[in-house]
């Protein structure tokens, strides 16, 4: 895996999961998840963006790695790989949560981030797998 592409993928993965994270759950799903989250939430106006946006960066790293691991060089490739990374690592964490605490999310919060965070890894992981593939030569069939 070219290390140079890597970083600008997972740069661009978590940049553009910051994004559409923003659009989906800080304004689409703002009311229902603040009625299916726990009051742990912080208000807007006491996000700490340093953290938000290391967390964002990481998680495009993550993409960014696991699409260059399944040589997923396209934007379709990558979307895919995004799909399942990120269904499956939501799926890990807000049922553990859910299996550990007492108010942290409903299981109707649950299918909420875990179909929204599907889909924002989707498409964060095609910006990824597309700007990890460019430049590469592709190989006509005949």
């Amino acid at each position: 895996m070219n290390s140079q592409k890597f970083v600008i993928g997972g740069i661009a993965g978590g940049i553009v999961s910051f994004l559409l994270g923003w659009v989906v759950y800080g304004m689409l799903l703002k009311d229902f998840m603040a009625a299916n989250y726990s009051s742990l939430m912080r208000p807007d106006s006491e996000t700490i963006w340093w953290s938000l946006s290391v967390g964002q960066l990481a998680f495009g790293f993550l993409l960014a790695y696991v699409i260059g691991k399944a040589n997923a060089t396209s934007a379709g490739s990558g979307a895919a790989v995004g799909f399942v990374v990120g269904l499956i690592s939501c799926l890990g964490i807000d049922f553990t949560m859910y299996g550990v605490s007492t108010t942290l999310i409903s299981v109707k919060g649950i299918i909420a981030d875990v179909a929204a965070t599907a889909v924002i890894s989707a498409i964060a992981g095609a910006v990824a797998g597309a700007v990890m593939g460019a430049g590469k030569k592709s190989v006509a069939v005949a």
